[in-house]
């Protein structure tokens, strides 16, 4: 038995399912209002990290690639898995290369976000990279990526009108349009 936050206590857990990047578990817990139930929890063996490269003149890059969960195609900022004990900056700065080829100087987190957190446990790191050197890409095998580099003001009209749908996209880029606006930018 284990107490939890907010008067929840977890009676057991047994592994339903496990591979290299999620652990599913299956709970019986007791609820604040002492009743029991059961709770599905994904565990994630890995945070995510998403960039928000923005050049001189105000250029962003997007990539396209297949999600194989949903089946079809997105546009999302470059993302990635920041395995734990890897500092998520020095992740943001291996995606950034892998994935569009660029190298940035100047690195900014702006958001820390929970992912799905009514059923998993995944943290997301949001960063902005300017100061921009092009390096050669080198995607990895599991990548099928399209990149795209487009005036910032356009990927956020691309989340506005529904182009984008990934959550840390989203948030990264609205962030950067608030901030943006907040600054007369915009």
């Amino acid at each position: 038995m284990k107490n939890k936050i907010g008067g929840w206590v977890q009676l057991d857990a047994d592994v339903v399912y496990e591979n290299p990047w999620i652990k599913v578990t299956h709970e019986n817990v007791r609820r604040p209002n002492q009743t029991e139930g059961i709770y599905g929890v994904v565990h994630f063996k890995s945070n995510a990290v998403g960039i928000v490269p923005i050049d001189e003149d105000g250029n962003t890059w997007l990539v396209r690639q297949s999600r194989y969960t949903l089946d079809c195609y997105t546009w999302e900022i470059p993302e990635g898995g920041s395995p734990i004990g890897e500092s998520p900056l020095a992740t943001a700065k291996r995606e950034l290369q892998e994935e569009v080829g660029l190298e940035a100087q100047d690195w900014q987190q702006i958001m820390t976000m929970h992912l799905s957190n009514s059923v998993t446990d995944e943290v997301g790191y949001l960063f902005v990279a300017r100061q921009l050197k092009s390096v050669p890409q080198s995607l990895e095998d599991t990548e099928d990526i399209e990149v795209k580099k487009l005036p910032i003001k356009e990927a956020f009209a691309m989340v506005m009108n529904g182009e984008i749908t990934d959550s840390l996209s989203v948030a990264a880029l609205m962030h950067v349009a608030i901030s943006q606006r907040e600054l007369d930018l915009l």
